[in-house]
């Protein structure tokens, strides 16, 4: 999995049979050096010009062959961390990077070859798990739900509902009750504080909230941010990480600019209850996000429930993303559904994915 957030890839091993066993073994994380982080930011600003059915640029172009190769040399180090050889591992579900996300034209684009991965790793490999569910009219994210009803299925001493939060460049929730699985983004996630950080102190991300816990919120700010018809407009829906940016707060200093974005992207996600059947027992969060802990105390502020980490329901939250698309790939392999109307708003449960052989 390589994310919104541009952080690097994270990759697990999972057993699992795309149903109701989905077992979470070992994986690691790779921060992406600063070159190729670069150029996958490009990339990204490089495809909010391309028309659909356009030839692709050369920049864009090369950070996929750069992606791809990176994905390969995380799954050998995985795979040499463990002891297991190529043929022990039945299947990568290669989510590739997300530069375009357009559900309303029906376009969404991750770049990542998964013929070229297959090739560089020795396993088949399943990638473009969103273009099925976009091109029959769903949102084509957020696909991880289906996941997170699977851990939830197995999780002791939680009683439902239950939502699971990611926060990555955007934030998402799946509210799991039973069989009833509500999924949709929520608005921005580390994103603009990202890219905040980076533009004033040079870093790529406000670690721990350092920066945000030395400013102050501005209320005025932040409710005119709060005032936007995505957070009112009924889910399912979804994001493009570009959708929220930090224009808003460019004013503002460093610290409390951070601390503006920290308490939006909080505030976003705490208005997901509004759109649930019923108050959530537990809120779960993974993803980057959490160990942000400004981001943390926000939410905690904002939620009328507990918030817990991963960790304290006996998961690993870094890797939680990348185990999803390892559980989905084997999903596509078997033609099950990769979505529901009540995740992305597909008309009818769909499958996706293809498949590249070694």
């Amino acid at each position: 999995m390589s994310g919104t957030s541009l952080d690097g890839i994270d990759a697990a091993i999972v057993e699992t049979n795309g149903l109701d066993v989905a077992v979470p073994g070992a994986a690691l994380g790779v921060p992406y050096d600063a070159e190729t982080r670069a150029m996958l930011r490009a990339a990204l600003a490089d495809a909010q010009t391309v028309a659909a059915g356009a030839p692709v640029p050369y920049s864009i172009r090369d950070a996929e062959r750069r992606l791809t190769e990176a994905h390969a040399a995380a799954v050998k180090s995985l795979l040499s961390k463990t002891g297991l050889a190529p043929e022990d591992v039945a299947l990568i579900g290669f989510h590739g990077q997300t530069i375009l996300h357009r559900p309303e034209q029906r376009w969404t684009w991750q770049i990542g070859d998964g013929a070229l991965l297959a090739r560089l790793t020795g396993i088949d490999v399943v990638n473009d798990f969103r273009s099925a569910d976009v091109k029959a009219g769903g949102e084509g994210a957020p696909l991880v739900p289906l996941y997170h009803a699977a851990l939830l299925r197995n999780a002791a001493g939680i009683a439902p509902p239950v939502v699971m939060v990611n926060i990555g460049g955007v934030a998402n929730v799946s509210y799991v009750s039973g069989d009833t699985i509500l999924a949709f983004d929520t608005g921005p996630g580390n994103a603009p504080i990202d890219d905040w950080a980076q533009r004033h102190t040079g870093t790529p991300m406000d670690e721990g909230g350092v920066l945000a816990r030395a400013g102050q919120v501005n209320d005025g700010i932040l409710s005119r941010m709060l005032d936007n018809q995505y957070f009112a407009r009924m889910p399912p829906k979804s994001l493009d990480r570009m959708d929220f940016g930090m224009d808003s707060v460019s004013g503002l200093s460093a610290e409390d600019g951070a601390a503006t974005l920290t308490a939006f992207t909080a505030a976003a996600i705490s208005k997901a209850r509004e759109h649930f059947p019923e108050p959530a027992t537990t809120w779960i969060v993974c993803g980057g996000g959490r160990h942000n802990r400004a981001l943390m105390d926000q939410l905690r502020a904002r939620v009328n429930a507990p918030v817990l980490a991963a960790e304290d329901a006996g998961w690993n939250g870094d890797f939680i993303e990348a185990e999803g698309f390892a559980y989905l790939a084997v999903r596509s392999l078997r033609g099950l559904s990769l979505s529901l109307p009540t995740t992305t708003g597909v008309a009818q449960a769909v499958t996706g994915g293809k498949i590249h052989q070694k």
